[in-house]
């Protein structure tokens, strides 16, 4: 299957990961976790369709590792971008513009890509500051769902991991038709 011309940055914590069953060594670092209901499937989905994955996300890379390794999804992204590494975190601009550097894009790339977040504070008003389509994930009710201000608005907003499906394939087919 071609590549697809959209370019997914996942968040990881509530997003993908359910915070509330993380298990921690006496370091900090996750050993084990698991997924949000959907989460395996939309992953798994995603790179069999052609999509550029990357995780961004804000924690220790030895946690991520361990936690996308257990659920043998570590190779489904093409990068992947820790505050731990960047020495940022999220909405710092450092961890999106990783992210391009990672995958070898340029700021003129950023129409193609779309960043999926619980975090409104975070990931929603990170992508949003440089221009990146926004979609918020209202999966947690650990985070809250009312955006601060419009630097908080999302593009648009999901309530589970399988709806990403359908909205990554109505942005892609945008901006296919566009290029065409």
């Amino acid at each position: 299957m071609a590549d697809k011309r959209l370019i997914l940055f996942l968040d990881s914590g509530d997003t993908l990961v359910d915070e509330a069953t993380e298990v921690r060594d006496d370091e900090g670092i996750v050993v084990k976790a698991d997924l949000i209901p959907g989460a395996k499937e939309l992953v798994r989905e995603l790179h069999e369709r052609g999509y550029t994955l990357a995780l961004v996300a804000d924690g220790e890379a030895q946690s991520f590792k361990n936690i996308y390794r257990q659920h043998g999804l570590y190779d489904a992204f093409a990068a992947m971008i820790y505050s731990e590494n960047i020495k940022a975190e999220k909405p710092s601009p450092r961890m999106f513009k990783a992210a391009l550097g990672a995958l070898d894009l340029s700021e003129a790339d950023i129409p193609r890509i779309a960043m999926v977040g619980n975090n409104l504070s975070r990931d929603i008003k990170g992508a949003n500051a440089l221009g990146i389509t926004s979609v918020f994930l209202k999966w947690t009710p650990r985070y809250p769902h009312t955006p601060a201000g419009p630097e908080e608005e999302p593009d648009y907003a999901i309530n589970e991991p399988l709806e990403l499906l359908e909205l990554a394939e109505r942005l892609n087919a945008r901006l296919s038709a566009v290029k065409n």
